[in-house]
């Protein structure tokens, strides 16, 4: 139907309603009656604004009733109850782990430490402490009995969701969740591919129904064995009795921040006695030497050249430079030496105006104080953090005391998380060709 001729008011809906030709021609089938109404609609709604809008508030209102009610078949809906299980925003939330159980009851840490805190004397608080219990307890082959409350899933992901955000190393490691205190983890026992790979698959060309040589990789694995981190602090019994909100964001800030520290110090420099072994402590580590001459406390370009050279191949595109932060003036100084002359090799033009680039030959450059100090073996590093391996029990408690610091109206609380790490490769790689064995984990010596 032309446009020309479709009303666009009551009025004009009318007129073309008294006239007989125009109503014949608009009855003449369902088809023309259909097209009809169709193009009224459009030209009316065109002629008033305010049709779109409550059209708009229609059909929002008319969805909102329908996700009040019952679940469609295909639709995944939030759950806005009050009582409603939160929805998991971190990728370590695990909803087999036993703190899954209290995710219902206890949705934020202002619910949590109200019910666990051991200043609580309330039926409600004692009520949720056995249900907290009688969860824990029910998991006691798996969950290590330390006299705490199990954190609820919710929350330990979320501590290890922020704590990701701040760490240098967790945030680019392998991480392997642990659903027992020791987990074992495969991996390839190779030293060398001088005349196999990946432990010990060999190749051969062989003639057409010629003989074919037999190979197998060597396999190993490793242990993750959970050590025990306690996180411990000493909150004035204000905050639990009159400011929850303020030991709540406390809780989400300080706690996680606090966690990537000290696990990040293991996964750096730890020793593996009671604590995870640290990538500076890798079997497989490689440490370059100092240049013949070089003055003590010093990073020539030739350190980071010979450094890069000892990558695995394979590892390039993942590597970070790991640095302390005494290294920069060292690193931002740095030149090269070009017969009697030279230049910068790192900050470049810009007279210091501009930030530094933050990469050394296309790999970035990440500066922390756990790394070592300036001219001792580590104080700046080439590591491919997919070699490391990260073990977290899935599994984590609080608990709070009153008593200890009683005198100083003061309530001791600590959290206690299991976790490991540890490299995932356990000796440098002989290459098939090349005087120098690979290694995703490459270190400077000492410089003394």
């Amino acid at each position: 139907m032309a446009p020309t001729t479709v009303p666009r008011t009551s009025d004009e809906l009318a007129e073309a309603l008294s006239d007989t030709s125009r109503r014949s021609e608009i009855l003449k089938s369902q088809d023309t009656l259909r097209e009809f109404i169709t193009d009224y609609a459009r030209e009316y709604a065109k002629s008033d604004p305010g049709i779109e809008q409550q059209i708009r508030d229609e059909t929002q209102r008319q969805f909102a009733e329908i996700l009040k009610g019952e679940q469609i078949e295909g639709i995944n809906r939030l759950n806005l109850a009050p009582d409603a299980q939160p929805v998991a925003r971190s990728r370590y939330y695990n909803a087999k782990a036993p703190g899954a159980s209290l995710d219902k009851q206890f949705t934020d840490w202002t619910s949590y430490l109200t019910a666990t805190w051991a200043g609580a004397t309330t039926q409600e608080a004692f009520a949720a402490r056995s249900e907290i219990k009688k969860i824990q307890n029910s998991f006691g082959s798996s969950v290590p009995s330390d006299g705490g409350f199990l954190i609820p899933e919710q929350l330990r992901s979320e501590l290890l969701r922020v704590a990701l955000e701040t760490a240098v190393v967790r945030s680019r490691a392998r991480v392997v969740p642990m659903e027992t205190l020791t987990v074992p983890y495969p991996m390839i026992d190779s030293t060398s591919n001088a005349t196999s790979v990946h432990g010990g698959i060999t190749g051969y060309w062989t003639e057409e129904s010629g003989t074919l040589t037999d190979s197998s990789p060597s396999f190993g694995r490793i242990n993750l064995m959970a050590k025990k981190l306690t996180l411990y602090s000493e909150i004035p019994n204000e905050l639990f009795q009159d400011s929850l909100i303020s030991l709540e964001q406390f809780m989400n800030e300080s706690y996680p921040e606090a966690l990537a520290w000290f696990e990040d110090v293991a996964f750096t420099s730890g020793d593996g006695v009671g604590q995870p072994l640290g990538y500076l402590n890798a079997p497989a580590a490689i440490s370059i030497t100092k240049e013949s001459g070089q003055a003590a406390d010093t990073i020539v370009w030739e350190n980071l050249v010979k450094m890069y050279a000892r990558m695995l191949p394979s590892s390039m595109s993942r590597a970070v430079w790991v640095a302390n932060n005494d290294t920069f003036p060292e690193l931002a100084t740095m030149a090269l030496s070009v017969g009697t002359g030279g230049s910068a090799v790192w900050i470049g033009d810009g007279g210091g105006e501009a930030a530094p680039p933050m990469r050394i030959l296309g790999r970035p450059v990440i500066f922390t104080e756990k790394a070592s100090t300036r001219g001792d073996a580590g104080d700046i590093n080439l590591v491919d953090f997919g070699y490391y391996l990260i073990g977290d029990r899935q599994a984590m408690q609080a608990e709070t005391s009153t008593h200890f610091k009683f005198s100083n109206d003061q309530t001791a609380m600590r959290v206690i998380a299991r976790v490991d790490g540890r490299p995932w490769i356990q000796s440098a790689i002989t290459p098939q060709t090349g005087s120098n064995t690979l290694s995703p984990f490459v270190k400077i010596a000492a410089r003394a």
